[in-house]
């Protein structure tokens, strides 16, 4: 970064440290959304499944690159992966959700979705995120919330499996079970609107993901001066790469559900988290192997406790085909206990 040394020195400055920080995070968000932003376009052309599918990709793939570049050229942050992991699955399931949820309801009074999608998303996430996060504190096979080899080369292999099969279930016989019901009175989308080249809009889009990366790296520094000089928890890393890295298809999906899709946002949504865990734990696993990294999976007792909730109330949540105000409410005070946990002093 040019004057990189100039930026990061005397940081011991409380305000230099918030503007370098608060700086480094809008202009990473900036253009996580330019990234957001021709995604959108490449989907209408697409349109769903398909459409959706290359929005979860293209963020997934921001939060998998910017992981493995802080572990790489920073210090080695054994948790980092479990705390990002952690935070998409509060953030989305509980904040996000929940806003969606109450702004739609207040508008709609009920909104519907697809019940055999949602079902089909949460039957994948939740074996997942429990293999994935809560095994390797019940696991007698290595010391601490680790894996042992054979553990890491089972949950990957069941990572990516169940994530294939499912896009394969998703693109193919099953779309139905992604669309919005017929029952729904909301005007129906055209996904044939002229917007342009799509290899444009493709070269832009990677264009955007290059300096999110980069940036995301140097973000690193500030965050580990606050957490090792400042004492802040731990988890303020994971939560600021999650916030990052969904706030551009929260933006998206708050705003299907205004618009009375709430199958857009539960395309958005449960897509986010299922990709977050079937993409980033294997590839995760893998470069932490190759390159001798520690990798921390399991959760605190406490965090693991609200990612129990969080995915029972989901479970309630989505098994009737319609929601209300009520369901948005208890996601979203849920995401605001996460926050207010965070901090164990």
């Amino acid at each position: 970064m040019l004057f990189e040394d100039s930026l990061f020195h005397g940081m011991d400055n409380p305000l230099k440290l918030g503007f370098v920080l608060v700086w480094l995070f809008v202009v990473i968000l900036a253009a996580a959304i330019g990234v957001v932003r021709h995604a959108e376009k490449i989907s209408e052309r697409l349109g769903e499944p398909f459409g959706t599918l290359v929005l979860t990709l293209s963020i997934t793939g921001i939060e998998v690159m910017s992981i493995t570049a802080v572990m790489l050229n920073g210090a080695n942050n054994p948790a980092l992966v479990r705390d990002t992991l952690m935070s998409v699955v509060m953030i989305i399931m509980g904040g996000m959700l929940g806003i969606s949820l109450l702004l739609g309801a207040l508008r709609h009074r009920e909104l519907s979705f697809n019940l055999q999608g949602a079902n089909a998303y949460l039957g994948v996430i939740i074996p997942l995120a429990a293999f994935s996060l809560l095994l390797p504190n019940v696991s007698l096979a290595t010391e601490g919330p680790t894996l042992s080899t054979l553990q890491k080369v089972m949950v990957g292999t069941m990572a990516a499996g169940l994530y294939i099969i499912f896009l394969m279930m998703q693109m193919g016989r099953h779309r139905g079970y992604f669309a919005q019901p017929e029952e729904d009175d909301a005007a129906p989308e055209d996904h044939h609107k002229p917007i342009g080249s799509i290899w444009l809009h493709v070269a832009l889009l990677f264009a955007y993901i290059l300096p999110v990366v980069y940036l995301v790296e140097q973000l690193a520094r500030p965050v580990d001066y606050i957490i090792e000089t400042m004492g802040a928890p731990g988890m303020i890393g994971g939560v600021l790469m999650a916030i990052m890295v969904t706030t551009p298809e929260g933006i998206g999906g708050v705003r299907a559900a205004l618009d009375k899709r709430l199958q857009s946002s539960v395309n958005i949504f449960l897509g986010s988290v299922l990709a977050t865990i079937g993409l980033t734990v294997p590839i995760m696993l893998v470069v932490s192997s190759a390159l001798g990294l520690d990798l921390q999976l399991g959760l605190a007792p406490l965090d693991a406790m609200m990612l129990v909730l969080m995915l029972a109330v989901s479970i309630v949540t989505f098994a009737s085909g319609r929601t209300n105000l009520l369901q948005g409410a208890v996601h979203f005070l849920l995401f605001i206990a996460f926050l207010l946990l965070i901090y164990r002093g």
